[in-house]
């Protein structure tokens, strides 16, 4: 029975399913895999289970290879790699402002044998990059790419802190970017100010929607904003939710407002 280890070539990446084959490996290991691009250096994120099929998916298609455990010569060569990226970024601004493309790079990587660097950007439009192409192939004479990414992804690739004082959720742990809509604020009672609920890419922020589906659940126990209740206190109608302590807060007929628990409740109409 074949083993299936998962691999991470990113801090917050995407976790990748290889055949260990006969190799003990641990988590945070380093190792080299095979990949369809050849090889490359990943990290052990999950360490090797038994598994009936080792295929991608389940599709027939066999997995890829862990190639070996990282030597010396490999995490050498990572750190060539590193200043090869950091010399291409610098180029690439400069050839950039020279020819005034009206896009933002904001990272340089490189494949792990230096046969290709890519280069991601955002921009708000389509550019014209021949030009600047031909520039990076005469300076590095390899393989170029250029690559247009959306802005979500451009803060996930470069990290930071977030309002909150930890490190921006994307750039943390989340491997797939899923919808989130003001919606999700509104269900939460939260801000509907755009400064207080966007990220640093400028969307709304990941976060809202972890705790989205709980709010559901909990407020579809609640009467409606506007429902007619009536509590011990008299008859009143409904203004607000009080999801957090289970309470709602209550307009009354003489034009008090009261906030009661649930349990408080006699009758909703």
């Amino acid at each position: 029975m074949k083993k299936i280890v998962g691999i991470r070539f990113k801090p917050a990446g995407k976790i990748y399913d290889f055949d260990s084959g006969a190799f003990v490996l641990n988590r945070g290991d380093h190792v080299i895999v095979e990949t369809e691009q050849g090889l490359a250096f990943g990290t052990v994120a999950v360490v090797p289970v038994p598994c009936d099929d080792s295929t991608v998916g389940g599709t027939g298609k066999p997995l890829k290879m862990v190639f070996r455990l990282a030597n010396k010569e490999d995490f050498h060569q990572r750190e060539k790699n590193l200043n090869t990226e950091k010399q291409a970024h610098s180029y690439c601004i400069e050839c950039i402002n020279e020819l005034r493309l009206k896009m933002n790079l904001f990272s340089v990587e490189s494949s792990f044998d230096a046969s290709k660097l890519t280069f991601y950007f955002t921009s708000e439009g389509r550019v014209d990059f021949r030009q600047l192409v031909k520039m990076l192939v005469k300076k590095f004479g390899i393989r170029i790419e250029m690559r247009q990414v959306g802005i979500r992804n451009q803060a996930k690739m470069c990290g930071g802190i977030g309002r909150c004082g930890r490190e921006i959720c994307c750039s943390a742990f989340i491997e797939k970017f899923g919808p989130v809509s003001i919606r999700m604020a509104k269900e939460q009672g939260l801000s509907l100010n755009p400064t207080k609920i966007s990220g640093q890419c400028g969307r709304l922020m990941c976060c809202l929607t972890f705790e989205y589906e709980m709010y559901k659940k909990i407020k579809s126990q609640f009467p409606k904003i506007g429902a007619t209740v009536k509590t011990k206190n008299g008859k009143g109608k409904v203004i607000r939710h009080n999801t957090i302590f289970n309470r709602i807060a209550i307009r009354l007929d003489d034009g008090q407002d009261i906030e009661v628990g649930l349990d408080k409740i006699l009758t909703v109409s």
